[in-house]
């Protein structure tokens, strides 16, 4: 007698889980080149003006017609809603400490927080986790693969890019909504532009650092990476990993020569002198 399709499906899902468990705990070395580095620099190009014309505006728009309180429980209402995505990969990544953190954190700031747009839960000491499929893989040793910039989505790696479809349909509860009711007029956009224009505004104070880039494409590669490496690593990451992530490791590597080329970049850019076509490092 054929088994249940529920039964079925949980049968591939235990195999699925079981090869994922023996596929190693190592985390694999981070990569620092970039072999996509050309068309890479078309999508910054083209993402960073998409930016300029739309989504800064209204970024900037959205900053203007409220005060920062507003914001922080705008920000605070998404970051709880994404919760259970840090829930479901602590526990594919065999955390179960951090899971029923982060699940007392979300019923924490959903209940006494009204609806997440306060966050009690900090203040209660319960730790503010963030973490993803991109994570999990790295965790069991998948290495990070080529770095990849996309099209309104920015930095991530070949294999950072599976939390987008992953994460988005099995365990973000905004993806679920959108899918399972039905809104008149495009209206189930509404709630991920919101998100969107959120942290678009909150990185208006960060802009200085990109601006004053010698190269920004470089500037924001090596920010990504550094940023998950960071995030694998619980935000201490191993000294050697940092090195090899800044260069230190590689053969001819010359620091200040990267520091003189900034400072050439800073006096041609305050001058009004146009700076020379950046070649990358990576």
């Amino acid at each position: 007698m054929p088994s249940p399709p529920r039964f079925r499906f949980a049968r591939r899902a235990a195999v699925a889980l079981a090869v994922l468990l023996l596929a190693g705990c190592a985390v694999a070395p981070p990569r620092t080149d970039d072999p996509l580095q050309k068309f890479n620099r078309k999508v910054y190009t083209f993402n960073d003006t998409m930016d300029k014309a739309v989504i800064r505006p209204v970024a900037v728009g959205y900053r203007k017609v409220t005060n920062p309180p507003v914001r922080r429980s705008v920000s605070n209402f998404f970051t709880n809603l994404r919760m259970p995505i840090t829930v479901a990969n602590d526990l594919l990544q065999a955390r179960p400490r951090q899971a029923l953190e982060g699940t007392g954190r979300f019923l924490v700031n959903l209940t006494l927080g009204i609806g997440g747009i306060f966050d009690p839960a900090t203040a209660m000491g319960i730790p503010d986790d963030d973490t993803d499929f991109g994570i999990t893989l790295a965790r069991w040793g998948v290495p990070d693969g080529d770095f990849l910039m996309l099209p309104f989505v920015g930095p991530t790696t070949m294999r950072d890019v599976w939390r987008l479809p992953v994460d988005s349909y099995f365990f973000d509860p905004l993806g679920y909504l959108t899918r399972n009711h039905k809104f008149h007029h495009g209206l189930y956009y509404t709630p991920g532009l919101l998100y969107l224009v959120t942290l678009r505004a909150q990185a208006i104070d960060a802009e200085g650092f990109l601006q004053s880039a010698y190269d920004p494409y470089a500037f924001m590669r090596d920010a990504y990476r550094q940023h998950r490496l960071y995030k694998l690593y619980d935000g201490n990451p191993p000294a050697g990993v940092i090195e090899r992530m800044q260069g230190l490791d590689q053969q001819g590597f010359d620091p200040d020569q990267l520091l003189d080329e900034q400072h050439q970049w800073e006096q041609r850019h305050d001058s009004g002198t146009p700076p020379a076509k950046p070649q990358g490092h990576g």
